[in-house]
């Protein structure tokens, strides 16, 4: 088969698998608050000596849409929406606390958003030390936000590098005027220079782009552009990722058509032209939509098979539990996940009367955490083995049977134990992993849930 044809072939809806089972097929029914918490408890007292905890916050707050984006965000410029949701955010990790009965020891933070540096300097620094204040810090900590690089002041950096963050990602998605201009996501190349610049100044030690391709309007030379552009900035880490075009979920996306997007064979030459550069440029590509420098953490977990994925993308760390404050943050207790309230008002009300605010979660079954060990192995290392027992159930046969097709055209390897993804394969790893995917063949959507693969 030929590359065109396993683009067609290949080109439908996927999910992103940043956890197994997806968050469209979690079974609510088996969920509750008093269950979450023993959860939380047990892999607390489980994990955080031993690994630590993840902790996510999301920060919701955007002063102008960005039509592209996939996010839960509030639009505002409002500022004194900072305070009060702050506030609430040090009352959800009290609630935590109280849970854990015991100091929790922080691997990893992550600020993310919506826009976490639409806060003031000194609204973050508040936030942080409160977040701070009952827990211990892993000597082997990575604290890392998520930037515009429009609004990010010098106070930002400075204030967020003397509270222990040493990592900063850039949301760019492409720096085409005509681009930037649909999708509203307008800064220019010397913006950006300056933040980075400024960054590696203080002290930060990984800056990471965001850069997207297949968004509307874009082209091969403006992508070109774009990426010789990033090259000569030198990131240390680029997240290279497909647009997930979902209007029925995000209604700013109806600013523009399909019809203003690329088709399927145009994404992938959008692709492989920016793979192909930024290989060319240094960099090696870590799982899926990822490329690093040598000397990055990522580069050098991917080679010792450390590498890991959760729903804060790819780290080089481990941790059990990840914790997630904020309106619409996921938890992760490995064996259970939960998600909050959508609506700012509805996440300050229940929060305020002292309330976990869920709304959502799942209770991983024994088959559940089978399927989701290989779909990781497969995101992280591109293979995964079933020779022990303990990796085998029966909904991995009938994956294994579905993986048997994807094998005829090349993109796996196949023998009685294990299975390898070759190299054409990693361009369809989500197509991969889908094959596993139980309770998604269980269950075939009748709608659209996902955005295309590729």
């Amino acid at each position: 088969m030929n590359n065109q044809q396993l683009i067609d072939k290949y080109h439908v809806p996927a999910p992103r698998y940043t956890s197994y089972p997806t968050v469209p097929y979690w079974d609510a029914a088996g969920f509750d608050e008093e269950g979450w918490i023993r959860q939380v408890r047990h892999s607390f007292k489980h994990s955080n000596d031993r690994d630590g905890i993840s902790l996510y916050i999301h920060l919701p707050f955007c002063e102008s849409l960005c039509t592209y984006c996939g996010c839960n965000t509030r639009i505002t410029r409002n500022h004194g929406v900072e305070q009060p949701y702050i506030q609430a955010l040090l009352k959800e990790w009290e609630i935590y606390q109280l849970i854990f009965q015991g100091k929790p020891l922080i691997r990893e933070l992550h600020l993310g958003g919506g826009t976490p540096t639409f806060f003031k300097p000194e609204n973050l620094k508040m936030l942080i030390e409160g977040i701070l204040a009952p827990a211990v810090i892993h000597p082997e900590a990575e604290f890392s936000f998520e930037a515009h690089p429009g609004n990010t002041t010098e106070a930002h950096l400075r204030v967020l590098h003397s509270l222990g963050f040493r990592r900063l990602s850039l949301g760019i998605q492409d720096f085409d005027p005509k681009v930037q201009l649909v999708i509203n996501r307008i800064q220019t190349v010397e913006e950006v220079a300056q933040v980075t610049d400024l960054a590696r100044l203080i002290g930060y030690t990984s800056v990471n782009y965001d850069l997207i391709y297949g968004l509307p309007l874009q082209d091969a030379a403006g992508l070109q552009s774009t990426i010789e552009s990033v090259l000569e900035l030198t990131p240390d880490r680029i997240a290279f990722y497909s647009y997930a075009h979902v209007p029925w979920v995000k209604p700013g996306q109806r600013r523009y058509t399909e019809k203003d997007l690329p088709d399927a064979n145009e994404k992938q030459k959008l692709y492989e032209l920016g793979r192909d550069m930024l290989k060319q440029g240094g960099y090696y590509e870590i799982g899926m939509d990822h490329f690093t420098l040598e000397l990055d953490s990522l580069y050098a977990a991917e080679k010792d098979g450390r590498l890991h994925r959760n729903f804060m993308g790819y780290t080089h760390q481990y941790s059990e539990l990840m914790i997630g404050l904020g309106v619409s943050s996921i938890s992760d207790s490995w064996t259970a996940f939960a998600q909050n309230v959508k609506k700012v008002e509805e996440y300050l009300e229940l929060v305020n009367a002292g309330r976990l605010p869920l709304f959502k979660g799942h209770l991983l079954n024994a088959e559940d955490l089978v399927i989701r060990r290989h779909i990781l192995n497969l995101m992280c290392t591109g293979r995964t083995s079933w020779a022990a027992p303990e990796q085998q159930t029966p909904s991995l046969w009938e994956g294994l049977l579905r993986m048997r097709l994807i094998a005829e055209d090349g993109l796996v390897v196949m023998d009685e134990n294990q299975l390898q993804v070759t190299p054409e394969g990693k361009r369809f790893l989500r197509n991969i992993c889908m094959a596993l995917d139980a309770r998604l063949w269980a269950n075939q959507p009748q709608t659209q849930l996902f955005s295309m693969a590729g």
